[in-house]
């Protein structure tokens, strides 16, 4: 990601990484696909949503849960429990964006309503406390830095398999 190396993430809780992570993907990956790199940018999105929902269920919830026992729930379970918590209140298509990532990272082209899915994807991040943002407030990105994308990335396992949400 472009910002790999400008914060150091060993100095803070599993709830800030996850934090942290969400809002630098939702900027990189904004950008990426608004560069044209639909593929890298929804990856990116994704996994945006993903520390998205990690760091609301590890804050924001009387779970009793800690970090090492939410690394063991995947996306879908996290999505599901936090719709059925009420958090996410959004028609957002969860499983849809699964599968159009699971599509680019097997190479195919994506078909997407862009300006829908904006609006649905930055719903359920201002419903989830990540979005809106002050830019300035993040560290510059690293943009001579390039991503993998695709089945490099999957086996390297920087990049979750979509799970179908149980909604």
């Amino acid at each position: 990601m472009p910002h790999f190396g400008l914060m150091d993430f060993t100095a803070l809780s599993p709830e800030d990484v996850a934090f942290h992570r969400a809002r630098l993907h939702v900027r990189s990956g904004r950008r990426l696909a608004g560069q044209g790199d639909i593929a890298a940018g929804l990856v990116t999105l994704f996994d945006a949503l993903y520390h998205a929902l990690k760091w609301y269920y590890l804050t924001a919830l009387d779970h009793g849960l800690n970090a090492e026992s939410v690394d063991n729930l995947d996306d879908a379970a996290l999505y599901t429990l936090l719709v059925r918590a009420g958090v996410i209140r959004s028609q957002f298509d969860y499983s849809t964006f699964c599968i159009i990532v699971d599509a680019v990272l097997d190479s195919e082209p994506p078909s997407l309503d862009f300006s829908e899915f904006f609006k649905g994807y930055d719903e359920v991040m201002t419903q989830l406390g990540i979005m809106p943002f002050d830019e300035s407030l993040l560290p510059p990105e690293n943009l001579e830095r390039g991503g993998e994308v695709g089945e490099e990335r999957r086996e390297k396992g920087e990049v979750r398999q979509c799970k179908e949400s149980e909604e």
